[in-house]
């Protein structure tokens, strides 16, 4: 199956689940990215602002943004610009309808980064939105730990990867049969 086709078959797979199957789907997988070694020993996270059709983890930003440093993306033209969640900072909507903070950017390290996805496979290949925002961001970072969250239906056998993509080195899903990439 080519990314196009992919990228479809998910949007048609997110459509047959109710916003309340996937805010529960979201809770359960949030939980397993709090217990996660890797997250609780971050303390400079890299988080998203989830679409309505992501892992939704506004909520969960909201949890920790008092108790690790986290930084959010922001699209600046082709590029992520991470920022910092300060205490007073506020959210506007950005070009794609993300919630994006309004701070400084952020040029420190990460101890984690955690992404979305269209799709995902065991081997950690990780199908984007398709303009590759995440795969040139990631490419800058190839030595921070990179977790993808999805829901089940988004664990597929096989994502069409090329050489410009980067994997994942591990992914949280609802699915109590979870695919994870050991490290």
């Amino acid at each position: 199956m080519d990314k196009k086709t992919l990228r479809q078959s998910i949007r048609t797979a997110k459509k047959q689940h109710t916003p309340e199957e996937l805010r529960l789907q979201s809770e359960a997988v949030l939980r397993k990215l709090a217990d996660n070694p890797h997250f609780r020993q971050a303390e400079r996270v890299m988080l998203y602002a989830s679409l309505p059709d992501e892992v939704q983890t506004l909520m969960f930003i909201e949890e920790w943004r008092h108790q690790k440093t986290l930084i959010l993306p922001t699209v600046v033209g082709d590029d992520i610009i991470p920022v910092e969640l300060a205490n007073d900072t506020v959210f506007a909507e950005g070009d794609f309808h993300i919630p994006e903070p309004q701070n400084h950017p952020y040029t420190g390290d990460f101890d984690l980064i955690v992404v979305p996805g269209m799709a995902f496979d065991s081997e950690g290949h990780r199908l984007g939105r398709g303009r590759g925002y995440y795969d040139r961001f990631l490419a800058q970072h190839p030595h921070t730990r990179t977790i993808g969250l999805c829901f089940d239906f988004q664990l597929v056998p096989e994502v069409p990867s090329e050489p410009h993509d980067r994997s994942i080195d591990e992914i949280l899903s609802y699915d109590s049969r979870q695919e994870c990439r050991p490290s």
